[in-house]
């Protein structure tokens, strides 16, 4: 079998320019950081001389070292067929079609954007990777069942990474995810998150009552994984200086509200703001609130496969080992 030894020239044109400063981490307990497959351009040769084969791979990236960050994170409830206007209109609102999901997807993939988690977001903050160019954060609230049966599919099959807000206590009933499910796309592109147990307003509930809410559907879901869930939305957009002081004590890294904005930094990580999707929201209404994407500059990497000599291989795994 042939092995390769790879050697990375990672050329950026951000050691120039003096976009390589080191940021401040989010967490020490964060998952290990990865890369995210953004290869642009390939070119293959092969020398005459040699059994070596050379691939030259051109990246288009956003370069470590800003402390503000252009990224629009998608907020998605249910993916069916809206009902009524009439009869449920928060329903209506909360709601987009499979038809519809698929083709905001299918816009994305066609005009260059790649789906990145929050494991990407805090290898970024951490200065280990930079972000692929035109990133963009897909979150889907709640858990619903069509979560699993509607948008997972039409995720996956573009190769597509979403965070998944899960509300531990719903697991397995009627219209909800089950736990083998949930399992499921947490093994091939979905980030699992917490979105507390019961769905509660965290801003007018007890002090012991936020706390189990916290603590008891983080505790759940790392049992479930078997690896650290450190993302967390407000159920509602609801919190308060409390709230926010609890979800960190409680260990989670991040907090998403329902706040509208695409700018970001590490100092405001609790209160991450979203881009809400809705029920017959227009194409371009989607594509307006993406805003505009943030500057990139290209890595030229190199990989030099050889048959005699067998190295670790250069990409990491596309998920961390559960632990």
């Amino acid at each position: 079998m042939r092995s390769s030894v790879r050697a990375a020239a990672l050329l950026l044109t951000v050691v120039a320019t003096g976009y390589l400063l080191q940021a401040g981490g989010i967490s020490n307990a964060s998952p290990p950081p990865r890369v995210p497959p953004i290869a642009v351009e390939i070119f293959n040769f092969k020398s005459p001389s040699s059994e070596h084969e050379y691939f030259v791979t051109r990246l288009q990236v956003i370069p470590t070292g800003r402390q503000i960050i252009t990224l629009p994170i998608l907020m998605y409830h249910y993916v069916r067929q809206p009902p009524s206007m009439r009869t449920d209109l928060l329903g209506y609102k909360l709601s987009v079609s499979p038809a519809d999901f698929a083709a905001q997807m299918a816009w994305l993939s066609l005009h260059g954007y790649h789906p990145v988690d929050f494991n990407d977001v805090r290898a970024y903050f951490a200065g280990a990777a930079p972000l692929p160019a035109k990133s963009v954060v897909i979150t889907l609230d709640d858990g619903y069942a069509d979560l699993y049966t509607a948008a997972y599919p039409i995720l996956a099959a573009r190769g597509f990474k979403a965070v998944a807000y899960i509300v531990s206590g719903f697991v397995g009933r009627s219209a909800y995810a089950t736990a083998e499910q949930i399992v499921q796309m947490d093994r091939n592109g979905i980030e699992i998150a917490s979105h507390t147990v019961d769905h509660a307003d965290l801003a007018r509930s007890s002090f012991a009552s936020t706390k189990r809410e916290l603590v008891e559907s983080k505790r759940w879901l790392e049992h479930l994984l078997g690896h650290p869930v450190l993302d967390f939305a407000y159920p509602s957009g609801q919190f308060n200086a409390q709230v926010v002081a609890e979800v960190k004590q409680a260990g989670y890294d991040t907090a998403v509200t329902t706040m509208s904005s695409v700018d970001h930094s590490v100092a405001d990580r609790y209160l991450w703001t979203r881009i809400r999707v809705g029920g017959g929201e227009s194409m371009a209404d989607f594509t307006h609130n993406l805003g505009s994407p943030m500057p990139t500059t290209t890595i030229t990497a190199l990989d030099i496969e050889s048959p005699d000599i067998a190295l670790p291989p250069i990409s990491r795994p596309t998920h961390p080992r559960p632990r």
